[in-house]
C-alpha cells in the first residue's frame, strides 16, 4: 500500500507555488519522493522560494515563466524536460482573484482573472500532455476552488473561472483518460494563510471578525482549513492510488458543500 503513495522518481510542476497553497503542496509531493519543479513571474520571487525549499530539505528547480503566455510556456516546458526531466504530475495552482463587485469591475478586470485561472491550466496542461502521453501516464491536479460550485458577492471573475476550470478538468479526463492520464481538481474551503490572517484577527473587544464568525458558523468542522490539510488530498491524486479517480474535483472544505447551515436561533 505505501508503495501505491510513492512518487518516487516522478517529476512534478507545481505553478505558483513560492508560497501558501503551492509551496505546502510541493513540499508534500516532495515528502512522497517526487522532484519538484516550480514558477513564478519574478526571478527574486523563485530565488527567494528556492532557498525556502531548501531549508525545508527540498531540492526545488525553479522557473520564471507566464502561465498564460503559450510561447513562455512552452519554452519553459522545452527546458524542465530537458534539465530535470519530463513531467509526470502538474498540478495547476497559480491563481489569482479580485474581490470587486460585477457592475464595478471593467472587463479587462474580469479577462485577467479569466486568463491567470482558466486559460493559464489550459495552456500549461497542453504544453505537458503530449509527452504524458508518450511516457504511457500523467496526473493533472487543478487547484479549483468551492467557488467552482458556489456563488457569492464579489467573486464573479473567480468564479466563472473556477466552475470553468472544474469543466476544464472533466474535459481533460474524458479526452485524455485513454492514455492513462488522470486529471483530477482540488476544491480547498477557506484555508489560513497569511493572505486570509487579517479575516481571522480579534476584534478591539476580543470577538472575532464578522467574516471569521460567518466561515465557523457555515464549517461543520468548526474551524479554517489550514495548507497541511491539503497535503493527502494531493499526494492521493497525483500517485498510482488514484489510477482510476478521474475528472473528479475533491473538496477539502471541512464540509461546506454538504451543509446548509445552522437554523438561526
Amino acid at each position: 500500500m505505501n508503495n501505491q503513495f510513492s512518487l518516487e522518481g516522478k517529476t512534478a510542476l507545481v505553478t505558483g507555488a513560492t508560497y501558501g497553497i503551492g509551496f505546502s503542496i510541493a513540499s508534500a509531493l516532495a515528502e512522497a519522493g517526487a522532484t519538484i519543479v516550480f514558477n513564478d513571474l519574478k526571478l527574486d520571487l523563485v530565488e527567494d522560494a528556492v532557498e525556502k525549499y531548501k531549508a525545508a530539505g527540498i531540492g526545488a528547480h525553479g522557473y520564471v515563466f507566464d502561465v498564460t503566455n503559450e510561447e513562455s510556456v512552452n519554452a519553459a516546458i522545452a527546458k524542465i524536460e530537458k534539465e530535470v526531466g519530463v513531467i509526470d504530475i502538474l498540478v495547476n495552482n497559480a491563481g489569482i482573484i479580485k474581490r470587486i463587485p460585477m457592475c464595478e469591475m471593467t472587463a479587462a478586470e474580469f479577462r485577467q482573472v479569466i486568463d491567470v485561472d482558466l486559460n493559464g491550466p489550459f495552456i500549461v496542461s497542453k504544453a505537458v500532455i503530449p509527452s504524458m502521453i508518450k511516457k504511457g501516464h500523467g496526473k493533472i491536479i487543478n487547484i479549483c476552488s468551492m467557488m467552482s460550485e458556489l456563488g457569492r458577492e464579489t467573486v464573479s471573475a473567480y468564479a466563472a473561472a473556477k466552475g470553468g476550470l472544474k469543466m476544464l478538468t472533466r474535459n481533460i479526463a474524458s479526452e485524455y483518460g485513454e492514455y492513462n492520464i488522470q486529471c483530477n481538481g482540488i476544491g480547498p474551503g477557506y484555508i489560513a494563510t497569511p493572505q486570509t490572517a487579517p479575516l481571522r484577527e480579534k476584534q478591539a473587544d476580543g470577538s472575532r471578525h464578522p467574516f471569521d464568525s460567518f466561515i465557523i458558523a457555515k464549517t461543520p468542522a468548526a474551524r479554517w482549513g489550514t495548507t497541511d490539510d491539503l497535503k493527502g488530498p494531493a499526494v492521493f491524486l497525483a500517485s498510482d492510488a488514484s489510477n482510476f479517480v478521474n475528472g473528479h474535483v475533491l473538496y477539502v472544505d471541512g464540509g461546506i458543500l454538504a451543509y446548509i447551515g445552522k437554523q438561526p436561533k
